[in-house]
């Protein structure tokens, strides 16, 4: 009896260990669960930093005297750095055109620039739609002296735009195709800010942006520029990040789908106004 009451004894306290380990493998496995999507390693150290071209207002851009960076893409961050609870910084990148090899490098955690969707960057990166579709806008002197309405308008004029845009290879496009025989003479940029006073001075016939950008160009120029045309080969923007950081990734997408649902996302775009832009699956 007395090795019986031992054994029983030894299953009880077995059975009992087994609860209790069974309890903590269950624990694990939904602080596991959350915490992949929600605690990637880029923010470990409570920080993400974001490579941006702070150029480019009023998406992102300087506050006049500063080395403070502000616009739309500043406050959407802010907003998701919230939701994730960690702090954020934007860095600028040493040239937009570069902005994709820096991210594969790992310079930054992420890169938020007004950076359109299109599959060529969507092969090297992971891209979160955030905002738009986003027309290209076509910057011209105030009176629209070269009559410009439409994509065909531009073939055989000097036209500008940073490099490394999309605004860049739709030209290079135009060229190919609908300005085949009478081509636009490219001339591009190191920042948007720079080809908009090539305009002003008169050495170019038009400058291309993001509309919005082209918007507030021709807003804070007294009168000198105005909006010829907009809207054409709209895209939105995305967030980048890199394809081996899936779980920062969810992250993101899981804090853009909160402050759209609490009303952060709209507030910020009316702040901004850019509510017509307002990005819809």
């Amino acid at each position: 009896m007395k090795g019986s009451r031992n054994w029983s004894l030894l299953l009880a306290l077995a059975a009992v260990f087994a609860l209790v380990l069974f309890a903590a493998c269950g624990d694990d496995d939904d602080d596991d669960g959350g915490g992949d999507a929600l605690n990637p390693p880029e923010l470990d150290d409570g920080k993400l930093t974001v490579g941006s071209d702070i150029a480019y207002p009023p998406i992102e851009y300087y506050e006049e005297g500063t080395q403070n960076a502000v616009g739309l893409d500043v406050d959407i961050m802010a907003a998701l750095a919230e939701e994730l609870g960690v702090e954020f910084e934007f860095i600028q990148v040493a040239d937009f055109a570069g902005i994709v090899g820096d991210l594969k490098a790992s310079r930054y955690d992420v890169v938020m620039s007004a950076i359109s969707v299109t599959s060529e960057r969507e092969a090297e990166i992971d891209l979160i739609p955030y905002f738009g579709p986003a027309g290209t806008g076509v910057l011209v002197p105030a009176g629209n002296p070269e009559a410009i309405d439409s994509v065909e308008d531009l073939c055989g004029l000097t036209v500008g735009a940073q490099v490394g845009t999309v605004q860049v290879d739709y030209m290079t496009e135009f060229n190919e195709n609908e300005c085949a025989d009478n081509p636009i003479d490219i001339k591009t940029y190191p920042d948007n800010p720079t080809s908009v006073q090539e305009l002003t001075l008169g050495r170019i016939d038009a400058q291309l942006s993001d509309d919005p950008v082209a918007a507030y160009a021709a807003l804070q120029s007294n009168g000198e520029l105005i909006v010829a045309s907009t809207g054409f080969d709209s895209a939105p923007y995305g967030i980048g990040v890199r394809k081996d950081s899936p779980e920062l990734k969810m992250a993101l997408e899981a804090a853009l789908a909160a402050i759209i649902e609490n009303g952060t996302y709209d507030s910020i775009l009316e702040k901004w106004g850019q509510e017509d832009l307002a990005y819809s699956e």
